[in-house]
């Protein structure tokens, strides 16, 4: 059985982030199984901090799941802060963390028309200084994906194809 651990950027309910998430996860394929981690439970990042349950929670869960999708609105031309700061938490021991070496798949989502790829560039470029493994294919972006939402779930079914082929291919390479 493979486990995927999938990490929304938004923290609204509603965020194409979050309605991305839930259409990916209906269309994993036979003995793929996922959760969905809430970086909004995490506190701010505070190296003084140690031993906090929402963190260790965290930080189990990335290291037991084979591998780490990422669904990423684009704030201000980057990642949202409750991402960054999920990710600065899961990122200690510098270069010895739960994400060394842990295979990552990257979606960004915008409500503009680029579709969050400044975002999705930055965030595998954090990816790569914590030797995590982001998966190489062609950028999975939705463009104006609060247009594409039906039913709490992204609705693009040209989008969801291509995505899901790419995330099959990043399954079969765990």
């Amino acid at each position: 059985m493979t486990e995927l651990l999938f990490i929304p950027g938004s923290l609204r309910a509603a965020s194409s982030s979050r309605a991305t998430v839930r259409a990916l996860a209906k269309r994993l394929e036979p003995g793929v199984t996922c959760r969905v981690a809430d970086p909004g439970l995490l506190p701010h990042y505070n190296a003084d901090i140690s031993g906090d349950p929402a963190v260790e929670s965290f930080l189990a869960e990335v290291a037991s799941a084979d591998g780490i999708v990422f669904v990423t609105p684009e704030y201000n031309y980057s990642i949202p802060g409750v991402l960054k700061n999920a990710i600065d938490w899961a990122s200690r021991p510098a270069y010895n963390s739960v994400f060394k070496d842990k295979p990552c798949f990257v979606v960004s989502v915008s409500g503009g028309a680029l579709g969050g790829v400044r975002a999705q560039a930055h965030l595998k470029y954090v990816l790569n200084g914590m030797l995590a493994k982001p998966f190489a294919c062609q950028e999975i972006v939705i463009p104006q994906a609060n247009n594409k939402i039906a039913d709490g779930h992204l609705a693009d079914q040209a989008i969801l194809d291509f995505t899901e082929l790419n995330l099959q291919g990043f399954v079969s390479s765990l």
